[in-house]
């Protein structure tokens, strides 16, 4: 059975993504379950997956939950839409919403098909993980206590924190100092 590799990018840091493996037969719903986990996300928001164009211009909706769409037609099912189905060009492109209310937004992109299944591997199937995935409640990444050892060891300021240079070398008007071969009484150090 064919298998599709797919990008799973975040849509605010394109450095921070996702390749996954889904078998043809596999639906949006264990696609949507893979990409949780593989992000680190709780799984107890809604979410919903949307086809896209090159633009990522959001077009019909495959949701976890059962809704109507903007035209009075049921949008597609997760459960019951394999992913395979909704493939129609080699670049298939998808638009993927976790949590409505805080709208993670990642954008997926059909980036290979395999000819067959890797023997004993369970699919969908985490291929890579590049980058911190965002957090999902309160902040990832460098905690306060180590931010403070980062700015004693390098013994910045939060001047130079704010722009990532110091004032060392500078006088009083913003300029660098002038260099001069006489030491601290005035005489030229080189003459001698």
């Amino acid at each position: 059975m064919p298998v599709l590799r797919f990008r799973v990018a975040w849509e605010e840091d394109d450095q921070v993504y996702r390749d996954i493996e889904v078998c043809t037969g596999q639906s949006f719903l264990e696609f949507h379950q893979t990409i949780i986990k593989a992000f680190e996300f709780d799984g107890k928001h809604s979410a919903s997956f949307f086809e896209s164009n090159d633009r990522w211009h959001r077009n019909r909706e495959i949701n976890s939950e059962v809704l109507i769409n903007k035209k009075d037609a049921l949008s597609l099912s997760m459960t019951k839409t394999p992913v395979s189905a909704l493939i129609s060009v080699p670049d298939q492109k998808f638009v993927y919403v976790y949590d409505p209310v805080k709208e993670w937004t990642f954008i997926i992109e059909l980036i290979g098909v395999d000819k067959e299944e890797v023997i004993n591997r369970i699919y969908p199937f985490l291929v890579r993980k590049e980058g911190l995935p965002p957090a999902q409640y309160g902040v990832r990444g460098v905690s306060g206590d180590k931010l403070m050892e980062i700015e004693e060891k390098y013994d910045l300021g939060p001047d130079e924190m704010e722009d990532g240079y110091g004032d060392e070398g500078e006088d009083e008007s913003g300029e660098g100092e002038e260099t001069s071969n006489e030491d601290e009484f005035g005489s030229d150090v080189f003459d001698e």
